[in-house]
């Protein structure tokens, strides 16, 4: 038979109450159980001291004898200092999927097609401005020869 210390709900609904009990892991959550271990309150603020309740000599002899605890309750031992809890870090969790990672990839090219096509407009709307005088100054044959003005007699 295998053991497991775990929460049994009670109380009204929206105001939950647990009690931190060993029982058959196979048996309901709020069925029938070995002995009761402690309480959990989470409706109480978390500083509270009777938030949980635990009899640590009991928990310490079930954890000998291989009872096996659930996530929570092994949080809750964490914290009362009666057994650490493995570290459970998962470095890609944060990561996006593929898709995601695609989707990414193709906005940033987006926008860097943007930003070329942009900054290649502003160029050649510069562009043509200074180029203009240079010609003028590289080709000075070509410019129109001014005509000056004979000066006719005013009749008067």
């Amino acid at each position: 038979m295998s053991v497991a210390i775990r929460l049994s709900r009670g109380g009204a609904k929206k105001r939950p109450y647990y009690r931190i009990v060993v029982t058959n892991s196979r048996s309901p959550r709020d069925g029938k159980y070995l002995e009761q271990l402690g309480t959990y309150n989470p409706v109480l603020a978390k500083d509270d001291e009777k938030r949980v309740t635990l009899v640590e000599d009991r928990v310490r002899y079930w954890l000998g004898v291989g009872a096996q605890p659930t996530d929570r309750v092994a949080r809750l031992l964490d914290k009362a200092g009666i057994k650490e809890r493995a570290a459970t870090t998962n470095p890609n969790k944060a990561e996006p999927g593929k898709k995601a990672k695609e989707r990414a990839e193709d906005k940033a090219a987006k926008l860097a097609e943007a930003e070329e096509a942009k900054a290649a407009a502003a160029a050649a709307a510069q562009a043509p401005s200074a180029e203009a005088p240079a010609e003028g100054a590289e080709n000075p044959g070509t410019e129109e020869p001014q005509v000056e003005s004979a000066e006719t007699p005013a009749e008067g």
